[in-house]
């Protein structure tokens, strides 16, 4: 009988899971070296289409014959065909990423964090493929989102099963790496929608000002987040404080690396910022807050238990980008050393300022490849 084929989902809790996965990716070699499904315990290999149709049987020796295998191409359709040329071979315990790399680019697993102290609820959502993390805190009743991607769709489900109310959306920046779903998941829910104003630069939209020192409350004043400005990935960037216990620190401080300042071009500009406030600013909070970040380079910064997060003092100790005592030194290493910027990162600031409204198409496009908002 055929092996029904593997869905996102599936794959996602494999993976966190930790559970053995062997992936036959038939993309073409650039794209696989640019951006591949990775994991503790994934094996993958690449053999492009091409290749696999002018020789299976070359194919065979590098196949386990021990453990399913299940192919991947860019959208769940080539794949299909390489399963039928493997099954023709005789290939068993065979089949498919039920819609590739751009299902899984979108695929979005809540993880439950904590019970927050007043009684509410913090959920991190894992969008595994492209290494961005967002959030939902819960409170009787009422809900937050936090850097929500466009697949709005995920977060209202979510908030539905959990009879929750969906109260207030932030954006802890301008994104630049991925389409913020925060504005319009706000307009469908009669959400208030919290942007930091100095990050407009000439939004076409009208929003609550994200500004230092603002605290929000959640449900019957049960959870209060509160604003803590934190400029360095852009000049507006502003980190979210939740029940005194969580610091969500948008772009500027990951669990492994730190943001870039660069990508609104500004590199030079925003770099003594971006020092300021990993060296000065957030050494003035409680060291025991439990940072949660909205993004993650790598998968071994995902925990046991599925989430991302990390004590900020454990941070202060173990990250490396926080250990360079000169400022000139600092300077180099983050202006020096930036990754490509991410794909179509112009496009993306544009679109979630609302100054082009690309179809659903093209936003898929737009956000192809790797996370690359780290240094």
């Amino acid at each position: 009988m055929a092996m029904e084929p593997l869905t996102v989902k599936e794959l996602a809790q494999k993976i966190l899971n930790k559970e053995d996965v062997f992936l036959l990716d038939i993309r073409k070699e650039d794209d696989y070296e640019g951006w591949a499904i990775e994991g503790e315990t994934v094996q993958s290999l690449n053999i492009p289409f091409t290749q696999l149709k002018n020789g299976v049987e070359d194919v065979k020796p590098k196949l386990p014959n021990d453990q399913p295998i299940y192919v991947v191409c860019a959208k769940g359709i080539s794949s299909q065909n390489a399963v039928e040329l493997l099954e023709e071979a005789g290939v068993q315990d065979v089949t498919y990423l039920k819609g590739g790399m751009t299902a899984w680019s979108e695929h979005l697993e809540p993880v439950k964090v904590a019970n927050l102290k007043g009684g509410g609820e913090l959920y991190q959502f894992l969008r595994i493929g492209k290494g961005c993390l967002s959030y939902v805190v819960a409170a009787d009743g009422e809900a937050a989102v936090i850097d929500a991607n466009r697949m709005i769709g995920e977060y209202k489900s979510f908030a539905e099963e959990k009879g929750l109310t969906i109260k207030h959306v932030f954006d802890t920046h301008l994104h630049a790496d991925h389409i913020s779903g925060g504005k319009t998941l706000a307009d469908e829910t009669d959400a208030n929608y919290w942007f930091p104003p100095k990050d407009d630069e000439g939004l076409t939209f009208d929003y609550s000002p994200l500004k230092d020192g603002t605290d929000v409350q959640l449900g019957n004043q049960t959870v209060t987040i509160s604003a803590f400005y934190s400029p360095g990935h852009t000049i507006g960037s502003t980190s979210l404080i939740v029940d005194q216990q969580f610091l969500m620190t948008g772009d500027i401080l990951f669990v492994e690396s730190i943001g870039r300042p660069d990508l609104a071009g500004k590199a030079d500009a925003w770099v003594d910022d971006l020092r300021k406030t990993l060296y000065d600013r957030y050494k003035e909070l409680s060291q025991e807050l439990i940072v949660l970040p909205s993004h993650f380079g790598k998968m071994e910064e995902i925990n046991d238990d599925g989430t991302v997060q990390a004590k900020l003092d454990e941070l202060y100790s173990n990250n490396d980008r926080l250990q360079v005592k000169d400022a000139e030194e600092f300077r180099h290493i983050v202006t020096d050393n930036l990754p490509p910027q991410p794909n179509s990162h112009e496009q993306i600031r544009k679109t979630n300022m609302g100054k082009q409204e690309p179809d659903q198409d093209e936003r898929r496009e737009m956000e192809v490849g790797p996370n690359r908002c780290a240094v």
